[in-house]
């Protein structure tokens, strides 16, 4: 128990009190105060990408949403799962058991997200699984009480299949994470990719927090694969992409990394990471209102653009507050109904909409890394290649598997 009660002793969380004129009392939702955890690694590979930015994005989303709460009061906690379905599961418990939390948002692993996944469902609260990359949560394992925001493995293999093979990249051999996501992301990759006529030449399976990827790249290079595909993220890619560059590799070959944020491609340098392909549903640089955002979050994050995992939080968290405000409950059935109710108008990832799967559905974005002259500034990292629509760039309802699906 002593990662619980280290987990309760770092434990942050912030009332921000919304001002409004006396309402009567709403009996569904108790003293009128809606309680989000935030759970994600604050301190481990995927800190980056989530962690503390994470917090400061739904920071904002509540201070957005104040403008018309009403008479609700919003409280954000915050956890470390560590990586570790048990402690992710011990945190959520106690949120929803003694602090009265209503949702969970973020999350970011696979395994932890699967773990929250059945504990919401059991006391009827919401999941906002906004960064769980594995598709099987919209999948075999849906449940009416998790919405799932921002990607998955599917919708990424999808995307990055699509692009390449349209430009000649119809072999690939695949380095991927041996837990929950790495295997979703290589299953839904392949599949996607034997779909477009393309095949998969070789693979290998590493564990989280490998430091040394030379054997895993000398099996890609010699397997004459076109497309080098990393099926894991966070410090891991950093590593495995960096070494890749050291190797010679990326002249020859195409890198694609199947999970990476903009963090990574700032941890690798241009010089590193140019040429990579990445898909994302979010980039800081892609519109007006992507950019207003951005300096918003910078404000609060020493200068550091948001990530695609970052913003989707806000985006997130934002329209659960709206659907609770609507559904005058914290019932997590209802509320993802609500959800389900009609199109959200996201400034941030554009329109979205939310299937009877829990799958919300938006547009995808192809991106490759710029070479370091093309690059203006820090942050200046993507150049555009591919823009998925939303009715391509996710898994067909009828296709996933959910039980919830007639």
């Amino acid at each position: 128990m002593t990662h619980v009660l280290s987990w309760r002793t770092g434990l942050a969380a912030f009332l921000l009190p919304i001002l409004a004129a006396p309402l009567v009392a709403r009996a569904e939702i108790p003293n009128h105060t809606v309680k989000i955890g935030i759970l994600n690694d604050q301190s481990g590979p995927f800190a980056d990408q989530s962690g503390k930015g994470s917090v400061a994005a739904a920071e904002l989303a509540v201070l957005d949403f104040a403008k018309e709460a009403g008479p609700l009061k919003v409280e954000i906690l915050y956890g470390d799962h560590q990586n570790k379905p048990d402690i992710g599961s011990n945190i959520v418990r106690q949120w929803v058991d003694q602090d009265g939390v209503a949702a969970v948002a973020d999350a970011v692993n696979s395994g932890v997200g699967l773990a929250v996944n059945q504990i919401m469902h059991d006391k009827n609260r919401t999941f906002v699984a906004t960064n769980v990359g594995t598709s099987d949560l919209t999948g075999k394992f849906c449940q009416p009480t998790t919405v799932q925001w921002n990607m998955d493995t599917w919708a990424m293999g999808n995307a990055t299949a699509s692009a390449l093979m349209k430009q000649g990249g119809d072999s690939w051999y695949f380095i991927s994470f041996d837990y929950a996501l790495g295997q979703a992301l290589q299953r839904d990759a392949t599949d996607a990719l034997g779909k477009l006529g393309g095949k998969v030449v070789g693979a290998v399976k590493h564990p989280l927090g490998t430091t040394d990827f030379g054997s895993y790249l000398l099996q890609a290079q010699s397997s004459g694969a076109k497309v080098i595909a990393f099926a894991d993220t966070g410090g891991d890619l950093i590593t495995g992409v960096k070494q890749a560059a050291e190797f010679g590799i990326t002249p020859k070959q195409t890198l694609a990394g199947l999970f990476t944020q903009i963090t990574d491609v700032d941890a690798l340098g241009l010089k590193a990471a140019q040429g990579l392909i990445v898909t994302e549903s979010f980039y800081w640089d892609l519109s007006d209102a992507t950019r207003a955002f951005a300096r918003r979050f910078a404000d609060k994050m020493g200068g550091r653009m948001p990530t695609a995992n970052q913003a989707g939080v806000y985006s997130s968290v934002l329209a659960y507050l709206r659907a609770v405000k609507a559904a005058d409950t914290i019932d997590g059935d209802k509320v993802v109904a609500q959800l389900r109710s009609k199109p959200i108008d996201d400034p941030l990832i554009g329109p979205v909409s939310v299937r009877i799967d829990g799958r919300a559905v938006h547009a995808m974005y192809v991106f490759r890394v710029k070479k370091p002259e093309q690059s203006k500034a820090r942050w200046d990292d993507y150049e555009l290649i591919a823009t998925i629509p939303a009715a391509d760039a996710f898994r067909p309802l009828a296709d996933g598997g959910c039980p919830l699906v007639h």
